[in-house]
């Protein structure tokens, strides 16, 4: 059969079931980040300053979540796919295993940090770091809830099951959102309150995706072996991780040097470019079920021609964002500030930004399309070679030569393409669609 063959394309209404529902879940915490933050900011500028720095500390947590839902989605889905749907759900019992331990752990760590952590970030013993510190020592206590939402909506797309992961996720933000405002003002518990409508609405949801593990009737008992090649996959994605964030911060860094326009100009792009990723990362995960599926079906023709499609999804994607965002160049950063000198920094950003969007959208798509094949390390070594062999080189040499904040994009769009290029060549091999239940070592 010729794997071009339209007929057998995948239906975009059923990558749609699975990227729309994905995208809500993920709107949702930065959403009820946004709700919490307008809450605390009428408490004055030391609580919102303290939620601040707080909240940094927990978006690690958010991140260690967000690999374990990658990692087990993949896992799950080649189960699944191979027509094992008991087994997909068994990786869900060892990652939830495997979330508990992370999060009770994150717990007795912060609980000994919190103190020295809060203080270096708030630059000393001030009155924001002692708010800071209060918050995050009790955020934390919702720490096992986190991971095993990650860990739930992980098996739960990879069993291809969007409903109840987004009805859960839903439910608990609108609780806390409620809870928030209430604790805060009318209980008189102020900063505290914030901290502990989250914890509430954390613990709540893993509850419930732990109800919904119990109604699946898979065995409970841990696995060892099983949960130590969930930390494999887990250690490639946190190594590929930790090189963005190493791009991101320097990137902020060398912005940072030419001034209070300039990094305002780079936090709107880069924001706007987080945005993008939010909703581009909905396909991705679309890919992920999907792609597993298929190979763990033993089909490589239909998962060849998933990456194709849905690189191709991907690519339209970053193209509309192209347009809406190129049109709206001189109006959009007025909507962030009124100030005349970030818009004419604003304005050396938008070519590199709008530019760079059709690339990214192919990458992440095939970014979901490697990781739902299970093809991690590849991902993990590619993304050290373009951080270390491109941006991070490239952006210091352009502040070294002062080339402005175009310098600093250009280094991005260097590690962009260097990405997209190795994406595209190793799309061509077959060694990323090995097929079976599980990916052969």
């Amino acid at each position: 059969m010729n794997d071009s063959d339209p007929a057998d394309r995948v239906p975009l209404r059923r990558i749609a079931a699975l990227a729309l529902p994905a995208l809500v879940v993920l709107a949702a915490e930065p959403i009820y980040v946004l709700v919490d933050t307008a809450v605390v900011g009428h408490l004055g500028r030391v609580p919102l300053a303290a939620l601040g720095i707080g909240g940094t500390v927990m978006s690690f947590a958010a991140w260690l979540g967000t690999v374990m839902a990658y990692g087990t989605t993949g896992r799950s889905a080649r189960r699944f796919g191979a027509g094992d749907r008991r087994a997909a759900v068994e990786e869900g019992v060892q990652a939830s295993w495997l979330a508990l331990g992370i999060g009770l752990a994150m717990i007795v760590i912060v609980q000994i940090v919190a103190g020295p952590l809060i203080r270096a970030l708030a630059g000393g013993p001030t009155p924001v770091a002692q708010a800071a510190e209060q918050w995050l020592r009790i955020a934390v206590l919702g720490a096992p809830g986190l991971m095993l939402v990650a860990a739930g909506n992980g098996w739960m797309r990879g069993v291809q099951e969007t409903r109840r992961p987004l009805a859960i996720v839903v439910a608990a933000n609108v609780v806390s959102a409620v809870l928030c405002p209430l604790l805060v003002y009318p209980a008189g518990l102020g900063l505290h309150g914030s901290a502990i409508a989250n914890v509430i609405a954390q613990l709540g949801s893993g509850l419930l995706f732990v109800a919904a593990l119990l109604r699946e009737r898979a065995p409970l008992r841990p696995h060892p072996s099983e949960i130590l090649a969930q930390l494999v996959v887990g250690r490639d994605l946190l190594i590929r991780g930790a090189a963005f964030q190493a791009c991101w911060l320097s990137a902020t860094s060398v912005a940072a040097r030419y001034g209070d326009a300039a990094l305002a100009a780079h936090q709107i792009g880069i924001q706007l470019w987080f945005f993008a990723a939010l909703v581009l990362d909905a396909v991705a995960i679309a890919a992920q079920s999907l792609v597993g599926a298929a190979l763990g079906a033993g089909d490589e023709p239909q998962a060849r021609r998933l990456g194709r499609q849905i690189g191709l999804i991907g690519l339209a994607s970053g193209v509309l964002f192209a347009v809406v965002f190129g049109a709206g160049a001189r109006v959009i950063p007025a909507l962030f500030t009124p100030d005349s000198t970030v818009h004419a920094q604003a304005l050396v950003v938008w070519p590199w930004f709008t530019g760079l969007l059709p690339l990214v959208g192919v990458v992440y798509a095939l970014d979901g399309v490697m990781i739902g094949a299970g093809d991690v390390a590849f991902m993990r070594n590619m993304t050290i070679v373009a951080a270390l062999g491109g941006f991070l080189p490239g952006i210091w040499v352009a502040y070294a030569l002062d080339l402005g904040l175009g310098g600093v994009w250009a280094g991005l769009a260097l590690f962009t393409v260097i990405r997209l290029v190795a994406l595209l060549l190793r799309v061509r091999t077959r060694a990323w669609s090995l097929t079976g239940a599980t990916r052969p070592s």
